[in-house]
């Protein structure tokens, strides 16, 4: 046994063999890119390690990136993980898997797979209701619809970049500084202004991954949620937050939204997130049946994901995801149920994740009930966190980073 192999992790390790997230790397001996596992500070080449061990899910790892591993499905997922277990884990692997094992720090992390659709919801009951209340004073924080179904939006899949991208600060139209309340412009209302945005905002959101399509026609149910979504992954989706209120009505955000959307380099499956399943609040308001998880069924539940947002370097923010009103298999069912279809690749994110407590929000927006201050040029924001694991462990959520560029107009 080496004296400091990789294999080694230390005993409680939030990357150790509960986690095993899937990425897509290049080492420096610039070889094709595929499929890693992360283990600990190391990257596992999981293609080498299946080629050498005659695994019949060699080629899915072999693949430049997740999407053949993805459509798979649900069995293989199983299969693969429990192999990539044994061969970190079982010490008639070990002679065979330590070769192949590379420092995270000297190997290149690209994109693990191509965004195919990619939809953002507003399922956090408390952001809802403090957005609500800075955008529609004196309204009802809540929409009458809020309660009745998982509310989203279709967004830009070309500008979901992985972290570390950085992030051009968007310009557009937005009201007069002079006369922020202004729903139209009016002769004593001048018209909007154009220009970089100087309310740019970042929100904490955790996204799904889709692995196996579903036909045009054929709803999702939520009994199938594990059967379509290979992982979770960490996601901040950036907005300008003077662009959004000019333009989102009557039909919602889409320049303040589409610019950038930053998600994570490693997918976390959901088989390491068992441990984390709880129970989702208490549903106010009667459900229709496809929406309906009051019963005991095995999809009746959320997630214990507990983020922290952090600034430069500085935390503002613990937001916890265990609060989501909607839960993700809510969410694909009510993407589906029109007879939407799913690709492999297609990304759904939960919206802001926002609990009770004002240092439990997941946006600027929140923390500063509006009135910023806002990110400035040159602000580096990192999203991570992490849930519960068997045994009292922790199961570490890969973080989604980026900085903000100056927009080259001035």
């Amino acid at each position: 046994m080496s004296e400091h192999s990789p294999l080694d992790v230390p005993e409680g390790d939030p990357f150790g063999p509960h986690n095993l997230p899937y990425g897509v790397f290049t080492t420096a001996s610039g070889a094709n890119p595929r499929v890693g596992v992360r283990y600990g500070d190391s990257v596992l080449d999981t293609a080498a390690v299946a080629a050498a061990a005659g695994s019949p899910h060699a080629a899915l790892l072999a693949a430049p990136t997740l999407a053949p591993l993805m459509a798979a499905g649900r069995p293989v997922w199983q299969a693969v993980r429990a192999e990539v277990t044994a061969w970190l884990t079982d010490p008639a692997h070990r002679a065979a898997a330590e070769p192949h094992l590379h420092r995270l720090d000297g190997v290149t992390l690209h994109m693990p797979f191509d965004v195919g659709d990619y939809v953002d919801f507003y399922s956090s009951e408390h952001h809802a209701g403090n957005v609500g209340r800075i955008f529609r004073p004196g309204e009802e924080p809540l929409t009458p619809n809020w309660k009745h179904l998982p509310i989203g939006y279709h967004g830009r899949a070309g500008t979901v970049v992985p972290s570390g991208t950085p992030v051009v600060r968007p310009a557009g139209q937005r009201k007069p500084a002079a006369d922020p309340a202004a729903a139209q412009p009016s002769p004593a209302r001048p018209g909007p202004v154009f220009g970089p945005s100087v309310r740019l905002d970042i929100e904490a959101e955790v996204g799904f991954v889709v692995g196996v399509p579903s036909p045009m026609g054929t709803p999702v149910p939520r009994a199938a949620f594990r059967d379509h979504v290979f992982g979770v992954c960490l996601v901040n989706d950036w907005s300008a937050r003077d662009i959004q209120p000019w333009e989102q009505r009557p039909l919602g955000p889409h320049q303040a939204k589409s610019f950038a959307t930053s998600i994570a380099r490693w997918i976390t499956p959901l088989d390491a997130l068992d441990a984390a399943r709880v129970a989702p609040p208490e549903r106010t308001h009667p459900l229709l049946p496809y929406l309906d998880d009051t019963g005991a069924d095995e999809e009746s539940h959320g997630y214990d994901l507990r983020l922290e947002v952090r600034i430069n370097g500085e935390a503002v923010s613990r937001p916890p995801f265990a609060t989501m009103y909607w839960t993700a298999a809510q969410q694909l069912a009510h993407m589906t149920v029109n007879g939407a279809s799913v690709r492999t690749g297609d990304l759904y994110a939960s919206g802001t994740v926002s609990g009770p407590e004002p240092d439990q929000v997941g946006s600027l927006l929140e923390l500063t009930k509006g009135e910023g201050p806002w990110l400035a040029d040159g602000d580096t924001v990192v999203i991570d966190g992490w849930a519960p694991g068997p045994n009292g462990t922790r199961i570490a959520l890969a973080d989604v980073a980026g900085r903000v560029k100056p927009n080259p107009a001035g």
